[in-house]
């Protein structure tokens, strides 16, 4: 017989989606920063390093997540490296996220205007100088928009580590409804969480991009007539 949701289960639920926000923060964090070395890896001066960096994001890309997850989680433990759930389902969507984050940071680092970069090499400064005090301060404006909108695509990517036995807000979801067997009450305050969790993101991405878009407007005309 079906039961009815109580506030045990609503606190599990709860308890869900802050796992599913530690998860994300891990994955935002880690790809962040693997992202921003395969960003700059993507641009070297060195043929090798952009093959090998753009190898990495094509072979990422073109991965399913969830395959990721399972190599990770089932297929380490093969040859003798068992680790948890939660470092799975990590260290799976840090990969994912570093080749989308290395990608959109290429992107943004390439968009600068090509007069910055001239500026810069008559400042007599070194590749990495020109970087990191004139291009990437730029580069970050130019790139906060498309990251904190890949931000949504990360929070809903965490649901598929419930394949890896990872308890977030999907997982913890179908952990009541096998006990309640009220699928649809379940899921419809599953995907409300979800939506409490990534609309806020959106709007902060459209409302930067806004911004950003007047302002590298304003700053693209001021060029025009140097």
């Amino acid at each position: 017989m079906p039961g009815h949701l109580n506030g045990t289960h609503l606190e599990f639920l709860l308890d869900g989606a802050l796992w599913t926000v530690v998860l994300s923060l891990v994955a935002l964090i880690g790809g962040g920063v693997a992202g921003f070395v395969v960003a700059l890896a993507r641009i070297s001066p060195r043929k090798g390093v952009r093959i090998a960096a753009t190898g990495y994001v094509q072979l990422i890309q073109g991965t399913p997540l969830l395959v990721v997850m399972f190599v990770t989680y089932f297929g380490l433990p093969t040859v003798g490296v068992t680790i948890s759930p939660l470092v799975a389902a990590g260290a799976s969507l840090t990969l994912n996220v570093s080749a989308y984050l290395g990608e959109i940071w290429r992107g943004a680092i390439e968009s600068v205007p090509k007069p910055q970069w001239e500026a810069a090499e008559c400042l007599a400064l070194s590749r990495a100088q020109r970087m990191f005090r004139v291009i990437l301060p730029q580069a970050v404006r130019i790139a906060t928009p498309p990251t904190v909108g890949f931000m949504v695509q990360i929070i809903k990517n965490t649901s598929l580590a419930s394949v890896v036995g990872f308890v977030e807000l999907a997982r913890s979801g179908q952990i009541i409804n096998n006990s309640l067997f009220q699928p649809f009450i379940v899921y419809v305050i599953i995907a409300a969480v979800y939506f409490c969790l990534c609309y806020p993101i959106s709007r902060l991405s459209r409302s930067l991009e806004r911004r950003t878009g007047f302002a590298r407007a304003l700053q693209l005309e001021a060029i025009a007539h140097d």
